[in-house]
């Protein structure tokens, strides 16, 4: 956000422009990158992280197919394809699919945990650079004044 003067009403380079922040900048200062962990609240919250650490991981998941494994042959034996599909759904799919989907999505949290990170500082470094742009400008615009004065000095001398 900035102020603009028209240059036939200002006297200086610096009263043609003021700088003034943004009020998100002063908002940045007080908050940190956004991760997974941290929109987990509540008791079900808590429990629903036990859970899904305890199960999403690829132990649980070789437990798990190790149990289903262990009914199959119950499965096969009666013959019955209706027995048999369900086995593969009720059983497999879901006791082995599920903790396997979970790991995934945790790696996919962690990654976006990491970007959210690399975001926030990439964010942090750009607007350290704007600033440090606008120092230079202001430096540059007390120049130029010095400049036009000289110019006027000049000027009426002649």
């Amino acid at each position: 956000m900035s102020e603009h003067v028209a240059p036939s009403h200002a006297h200086s380079v610096e009263a043609m422009f003021r700088h003034v922040p943004h009020p998100r900048i002063a908002e940045r200062r007080h908050e940190k990158p956004a991760q997974t962990r941290d929109e987990r609240v509540g008791l079900n919250g808590k429990i629903a992280v036990i859970v899904t650490a305890v199960v999403g991981t690829m132990w649980a998941a070789y437990i798990f197919a190790v149990i289903a494994f262990i009914s199959l042959p119950a499965s096969l034996s009666t013959g019955n394809l209706t027995t048999i599909i369900a086995w593969v759904s009720s059983n497999f799919i879901q006791l082995v699919l599920l903790p396997v989907i979970i790991v995934g999505q945790n790696i996919q949290g962690r990654a976006s945990d990491k970007r959210a990170i690399q975001t926030y500082k990439d964010a942090e470094a750009i607007l350290s650079e704007c600033l440090q742009l606008q120092a230079h400008l202001q430096a540059q615009d007390k120049i130029l004044d010095d400049v036009v004065k000289h110019m006027h000095t000049l000027n009426s001398a002649s």
